[in-house]
């Protein structure tokens, strides 16, 4: 039985711009080639942009006359062959947008892209090249001196750097916002379907729906979250005058997906982080929050769990977590012309009545609903008062917003001095982030779109009952999110949204019916795999806020990072102050330009001329706002009541209008998401197929020693995984070099050298310090005579020939227990009277004695002696059972000692 509804599929993925000299024409179809449609763009106006778009849908037959006939037309002389009319431009995929700066304007098409994600069979595309087209011809360019300067601003931003866009899925949206939309009721369904069909422009878009009855699939296409889009100002030109089809949005941020294989289950982990187009810039020229709420570095991070042997959204499971961070939303900078590493943080405007963070946190209410978790990482205390400026002004905000919210949807502060816990030796960080993210996810829950299992209904897990969320018919909703701040909101804030992630993806995992209890430990497959999505997804928004890479990891919490780590870190941190003093200002005005904040015009002052951004991104200091919001009912109407869950993911009106619905039969093109993830018409090579490609926990991160067990949440040792075992042969190879020269070496000069050479060895791990101490070291061979003769042993060593180190002389240890094991194979054959005999006369020490006791010879029931245990073994199993007849003994000072250290190193 189909659907009832689909996301709709864009029938534009490929395009082709033929160029005349009085216009472009641009043909996009759908993969298989079957329907096309036609843009026709004037290039005869130098500064206005003329695009007719006539919304019919052409067959290929019908799109070959129509080029034949432009070729034909455009012809220098008609009949002639030699110069066609109509030439091949550009081949491309899809259409960034369209933009203007002081000339005439130009087309940006995406022409190289690469699939680095894939969700219920919808693929997600990074953008790998672009190519940009001045679309007005040479005859009636009008050429302006600073127009080339304008245009390398632009380019400045680098399109095939962390831009993602999809055909079918909505990525400013959540999956659970899509999912949730496709669950709309029928009847709500059809009246909007009516409605698309009486404001429809196209005039061939409804054809055929009179015959198909009612075995149609209802295709559903939403309205984008204009702040998670980048190129909104580039498409805003055409976006009411084209088809749906052409806009195809765009956004920054990082994408990533992994396979997590569970006994050759095939479970897909995908990581996608949305970066605000509002309020964008770099590190230290966009701090706190502008006039309208928007935050700088905010960014939204959905993890995504689904079942990838069922591709459906309406019959797989699917499960998602959104956590947010972004600067403490208030009015505040630092001022970078000191030239100092940390500049001093100053408050720019008093707000007393926390306006700027009643907009950022009525922002957050209306998308995520309640509650709203603030984790604040910054400093508590401090010599010299630096960043706790930022946690007081704050604490006072969010007092004074939740006094007039209702009790149960209050926003919720938890502070939390990560440095100062970091630099105590007795606290384990990463303990007291599990304690946190463990009542974080217990009050936000998280999404999945399907019931809780039978077994989970028949044996509940105890934190299972306790977790919160919205619990509906078809699954699990998460209300809430909890928003990660530091001063940077960078390597503080990706480790605490790592240990939230990890605490959810426990329990994700635990709602699929894939693990038997809500908890994940370190050290296991599916852990190492997600701290690496984690961390290139922490090293990605690093270089796009801050200019360099992470400088604290999650390994640098642990305590367990590699010494070379540090000579790392403070590399980064060069590279961080480097690019924040002489490139961020140069990225600002390339970030201002292509989000249209600024705008060039002729006769007033260019961007390169302006002393400063300010008054672009704070539109109240142009002119004043003829509303005033309430100081009191500081949110917007409608959002209170529909808490706990998100006002934008309610079936109202407001949101109905918000979605393009119509109805398609079940097989067509634009809802068939099997034909276009496998597409069956096109040539395909198993080598270049993206799912065998993506980083695979088997293949990358589970040991390759045989006999290992192959359970993805199983803990291995640090030099068990697959990564470390590469890097164990890398070793191993340089030791058997080592131990070809070593033969040809001169010998030492004295017994001294060779015993410091052996202590240098001692830095290395167990396996190269193993076959480093079989190395054949020089042997001197003295004759009668004076002359001395140096010889070396060359013989091979017993690891290289075995696999393992052998003794010359067995241990006394080891021959006990050989006798042991021929004395156990010796007592499994049928006794005889003489072997009895031989073994009552022979009586060996710390052997066992077995002796039949059975009447019929053929039991192999053996009398056993029980095992010796010293004193000081009785005496504690002699203390336990007192303990459990409630006879306890006094506790000593160790005692004391010992549990008074357990509990400073756990909970303080």
């Amino acid at each position: 039985m189909p659907a009832a509804a689909a996301p709709l599929i864009s029938c534009v993925q490929k395009l082709v711009l033929y160029e005349t000299r009085a216009r472009f024409f641009l043909v996009g179809s759908n993969p298989a080639e079957t329907k096309y449609r036609v843009l026709k763009i004037d290039r005869t106006e130098p500064k206005d942009l003329v695009i007719i778009d006539d919304k019919h849908v052409y067959t290929q037959q019908e799109v070959r006359e129509l080029l034949g006939r432009l070729d034909l037309g455009n012809r220098t002389k008609i009949g002639q062959k030699g110069s066609s009319g109509l030439s091949r431009a550009v081949s491309a995929f899809g259409v960034v947008g369209f933009v203007r700066f002081l000339e005439g304007y130009y087309i940006v098409l995406i022409t190289k892209r690469r699939k680095m994600a894939d969700i219920g069979g919808h693929a997600i595309y990074k953008i790998e090249d672009t190519n940009m087209i001045y679309i007005p011809n040479d005859s009636v360019r009008v050429t302006h001196p600073d127009e080339a300067r304008y245009l390398r601003i632009f380019q400045n931003v680098d399109l095939s750097s962390n831009f993602y866009f999809s055909y079918s899925y909505d990525l400013s949206h959540s999956l659970q916002y899509n999912l949730t939309v496709l669950r709309m009721p029928l009847e709500i369904l059809k009246t909007e379907t009516s409605q698309t069909r009486q404001e429809s422009f196209d005039i061939f878009e409804d054809e055929g729906l009179s015959a198909q009855g009612g075995s149609g699939v209802f295709g559903i296409c939403s309205k984008p979250y204009e702040k998670y889009v980048w190129n909104g100002k580039l498409l805003e030109a055409v976006k009411n005058t084209v088809h749906r089809d052409w806009l195809l949005y765009i956004i920054h941020g990082f994408c990533g997906q992994s396979k997590l294989l569970i006994y050759g289950r095939p479970i897909y982990v995908t990581l996608i982080a949305r970066r605000s187009s509002k309020f964008a810039g770099t590190r230290f020229l966009k701090r706190g929050a502008n006039c309208e709420g928007d935050v700088a570095n905010e960014v939204e991070t959905e993890q995504i769990l689904y079942d990838a042997s069922v591709m459906s959204f309406s019959a797989g499971s699917y499960s998602s977590y959104v956590q947010v961070r972004g600067s403490v939303p208030l009015y505040w900078s630092q001022d970078i012309s000191t030239m100092m590493p940390k500049p001093p943080i100053t408050l720019d405007q008093a707000d007393p009545f926390a306006h700027v963070a009643a907009l950022h946190f009525d922002q957050m209410l209306q998308r995520f609903g309640s509650p709203i978790i603030i984790l604040n990482l910054v400093k508590e205390r401090e010599k010299r008062k630096h960043e706790r400026i930022l946690s007081e002004e704050l604490v006072a905000a969010v007092t004074y917003l939740n006094q007039f919210l209702p009790p149960e949807h209050a926003i919720i502060y938890i502070p939390w001095d990560m440095a100062k816990y970091t630099k105590s030796k007795l606290c384990n960080v990463l303990d007291r982030l599990n304690v946190i993210a463990e009542s974080v996810v217990k009050k936000t829950g998280f999404f999945v779109n399907r019931p809780d299992s039978y077994c989970s209904i028949l044996r509940p897990d105890e934190k299972w009952n306790e977790l919160g969320g919205c619990v509906v018919s078809t699954g699990r909703l998460q209300t809430g999110v909890l928003r990660t701040n530091c001063v940077d909101c960078l390597d503080r804030t990706n480790t605490a949204q790592f240990m939230v992630g990890k605490c959810a993806l426990a329990y994700q995992l635990y709602s699929l019916g894939l693990i038997d209890k809500p908890n994940l430990q370190f050290d296991t497959d599916a852990v190492r795999l997600f701290e690496e999505l984690y961390e290139d997804h922490g090293d990605t928004l690093s270089l796009q806020y801050g200019g360099s890479q992470l400088v604290h990891r999650v390994k640098t919490y642990r305590k367990i990072a590699p010494w070379t780590q540090h000579s790392k870190d403070i590399m980064q941190t060069l590279s961080r102050y480097y690019s924040n003093a002489f490139s961020d200002a140069d990225r600002q005005d390339s970030i201002n330009l292509f989000l249209g904040v600024f705008k060039p015009t002729e006769g007033k002052p260019h961007l390169w001329e302006l002393p400063t951004d300010f008054y672009l991104h704070h539109k109240n200091t142009l002119g004043l706002s003829q509303t005033r919001r309430s100081y009191t009912y500081w949110w917007t109407t409608d959002v209170l009541k529909h808490l706990p869950l998100p006002f934008d993911e309610v079936t109202c009106a407001e949101n109905r209008r918000k979605l393009t619905v119509k109805k398609f039969h079940k097989y067509e093109e634009e809802i068939d998401i099997h034909n276009e993830f496998f597409r069956p018409y096109e040539l395909s090579s198993f080598d270049e197929t993206f799912c065998l490609a993506m980083t695979n926990s088997t293949r990358d991160f589970m040991p390759k020693n045989m006999g290992i067990d192959p359970s993805p949440f199983t803990v291995r040792k640090p030099d068990e995984t697959g990564k470390s075992v590469l890097g164990n042969k890398s070793n191993r190879e340089e030791t058997v070099l080592q131990r070809k020269t070593a033969a040809s070496a001169p010998p030492p000069p004295s017994e001294e050298a060779v015993s410091s050479s052996s202590e240098d060895d001692s830095g290395t791990d167990k396996e190269d310090e193993g076959a480093v101490s079989q190395r054949s070291t020089p042997v001197k061979v003295t004759d009668t005579g004076d002359n001395t003769k140096i010889t070396e042993n060359v013989v091979q060593s017993t690891k290289d020939v075995y696999g393992v180190n052998l003794s010359d002389v067995p241990s006394e240890d080891d021959l006990t227990i050989y006798t042991r094991f021929v004395q156990l194979g010796q007592s499994q054959h049928k006794p005889d009277k003489s072997s009895q005999q031989f073994c009552t006369k022979l009586h060996l020490d710390r052997v066992i004695n077995l002796i039949p006791i059975s009447s019929f010879s053929q039991d192999n029931i053996y009398e056993v002696q029980p095992p010796r245990a010293d004193r000081k073994s009785i005496e504690i199993f002699h203390a336990h059972i007192q303990a459990g007849k409630g006879n306890m003994q006094p506790l000593g000072k160790e005692d004391f000692f010992m549990y008074r250290e357990y509990i400073r190193n756990r909970y303080l």
